[in-house]
């Protein structure tokens, strides 16, 4: 039987590829570098090929490097759930768990939950990520994370998925503007020309469009949006309207702005709050016990809506 490489001589290499650079890839392992460049050497005397090529100007992977980096990835990643079926077989919801979380759901919906969610499980070390939907799914593919905090419509391909419920959409507009005057404004009254949305790229921006019916307009491409924040503050100095999701109008996003938030009429356009996971992972029971504690709040924002609308 040949002799396999070390689950750390793959860990060695797998930083080397991600860092690009034999300091930084030996911080992040928490060795010296000498330490990780005779890891390397052992691995490709092992191999008996060349991974890494290795400059005063640069570190690169030869093809084959690349080619044994992505089965590395995946070789750590089941090593990693091992550990973790063992783990939380004991004691669920104990010990790391690295969630991602989307900018237009963290700071709105988290700090509800996470005080709970420690009483629930005060061993329970939750590391939080945020970031873009799309660089969130790959992160959670890649094992960087082990789940994250979405809202659908989004491709989810073979991740596991719990919805938590619904978030509706809430036009924001100034309290002199002639939309602030109807109870519930129709979808087909909304101005198009006026609405600011995000700047594309932003999952909620496309949410809100389709659920309301929506083409995109380029009438404001001069002012581009990243966060709710911002986007409240330009409709405070009279830019347009906006859609906000209910739950970060509920949290307080329009305090001390002077605007104001209403129902729309028809069907209650919404974004659907979901909890997803690779379905390869033995944490999904954990995950379940985590998507419970989060539906909780979701389907609160939900309910407080019926009863508002």
């Amino acid at each position: 039987m040949r002799p396999l490489p070390t689950l750390r001589q793959l860990r060695y290499l797998v930083a080397i590829a991600e860092h690009r650079h034999f300091g930084r890839a030996a911080e992040a392992c928490f060795a010296t570098q000498s330490t990780l460049s005779a890891g390397l050497q052992e691995l490709e005397n092992l191999l008996d090929v060349k991974l890494v090529e290795r400059s005063k100007r640069r570190v690169m992977l030869t093809p084959l490097g690349e080619a044994v980096v992505a089965r590395a990835r995946i070789v750590l990643r089941e090593a990693e759930d091992i550990s973790e079926l063992a783990f939380a077989s004991k004691d669920p919801l104990s010990g790391p768990l690295r969630m991602g979380v989307i900018p237009t759901i963290g700071p709105y919906l988290l700090p509800r939950v996470l005080p709970p969610l420690r009483r629930s499980y005060p061993d329970l070390r939750l590391y939080l990520r945020e970031d873009m939907t799309a660089r969130l799914l790959d992160a959670l593919n890649d094992g960087e994370i082990d789940v994250a905090l979405i809202a659908l419509p989004f491709p989810t391909d073979e991740l596991e998925v719990r919805e938590l419920g619904a978030d509706p959409f809430l036009l924001a507009c100034r309290s002199d503007d002639p939309l602030a005057k109807a109870k519930a404004p129709e979808l087909e009254h909304l101005p198009e020309d006026r609405l600011l949305l995000l700047d594309e790229g932003h999952c909620l921006r496309e949410h809100a469009l389709a659920a309301c019916r929506l083409q995109p307009s380029h009438h404001h491409d001069d002012f581009r949006a990243t966060s709710l924040p911002t986007l409240v503050q330009m409709v405070a100095n009279q830019l347009g309207v906006t859609l906000l999701p209910k739950m970060a109008v509920d949290s307080g996003l329009l305090s001390g702005t002077g605007l104001i938030a209403k129902p729309l009429a028809e069907s209650t356009p919404a974004r659907e709050i979901a909890l997803v996971w690779r379905k390869t992972t033995p944490r999904t029971l954990e995950f379940n016990l985590l998507a419970d504690v989060l539906r909780q709040f979701a389907t609160d924002t939900a309910a407080a809506h019926r009863v508002s609308a």
